[in-house]
């Protein structure tokens, strides 16, 4: 049973001390007070179940964050559960369902406008490749600038050929956080077929602009899919059950 009060018109404490934490001393949370607001995530984590289970009984609230997120086309979901103005910032969950073969995530070598920082919630933990852009050697990519076209900032905007190589491969293991700022260009993929799901602490918007990187002949448009309110709702059930039973990071 949820020990924190109810939701009442999308406003909860939870959030709340979320901000608290960001806020260290300014208004634009930088990479430190995002981990340390992640950390707070992982050291509170039945304060969080319990506003997971108040969301989920808030039926406006899910009409809300069903309608902000979405599915990636890879097969999980994005789902925006809180966006705050003073300080800036949002709070993702990310759910790989369980499956028969492991997702390949976000296999797009990319980067992020924002700085985040990121707790596995539940699962055995997330493989990362990071990657830098070479004149030599390397795998051939083309590249796109994501929200370079003011009419449709969601569009890839071709930006050339290049050739990528492996920087670092990097494995956060199951109850780690992690940060990541936006010079890192990589993919991310949980680790096994396994239920896993991450909470993210998104900071402000930083550049203007992001890269994808595709490979040749490889479609750019990889579009993402609506996320309905039963999606929500059927997700956070079993993240709350992968929770309830104990099951240790």
């Amino acid at each position: 049973m949820s020990t924190t009060p109810p939701v009442v018109n999308g406003d909860h404490p939870f959030p709340r001390q979320l901000a608290e934490a960001l806020r260290g001393n300014g208004s634009r949370p930088g990479l430190d007070q995002l981990r340390a607001t992640a950390e707070y995530i992982r050291a509170h984590r039945g304060a969080f179940a319990d506003w997971l289970r108040d969301l989920a009984a808030d039926a406006p609230a899910v009409a809300e964050i069903a309608k902000r997120s979405y599915w990636h086309p890879n097969g999980f979901a994005k789902i925006v559960l809180h966006t705050g103005v003073e300080p800036e910032f949002r709070v993702r969950l990310h759910v790989w369902p369980e499956s028969e073969t492991v997702s390949r995530g976000e296999s797009n070598p990319h980067s992020h406008r924002w700085e985040f920082a990121s707790h596995v919630l539940a699962g055995t933990g997330m493989h990362m490749v990071e990657f830098t852009e070479t004149a030599e050697r390397g795998k051939p990519f083309r590249r796109f600038r994501y929200g370079a076209d003011p009419a449709n900032p969601a569009a890839l905007v071709s930006d050339g050929e290049v050739r990528l190589k492996r920087r670092a491969v990097p494995h956060v293991q199951g109850g780690d956080v992690y940060t990541c700022d936006t010079a890192v260009v990589h993919t991310v993929r949980p680790i096994d077929a396994g239920l896993t799901a991450t909470v993210v602490v998104q900071g402000p918007r930083r550049t203007p602009t992001t890269v994808v990187y595709c490979e040749p002949g490889e479609s750019d448009d990889q579009p993402n899919f609506d996320l309905t309110e039963e999606d929500f709702e059927e997700l956070v059930i079993a993240v709350l059950a992968n929770l309830d039973s104990g099951v240790a990071p």
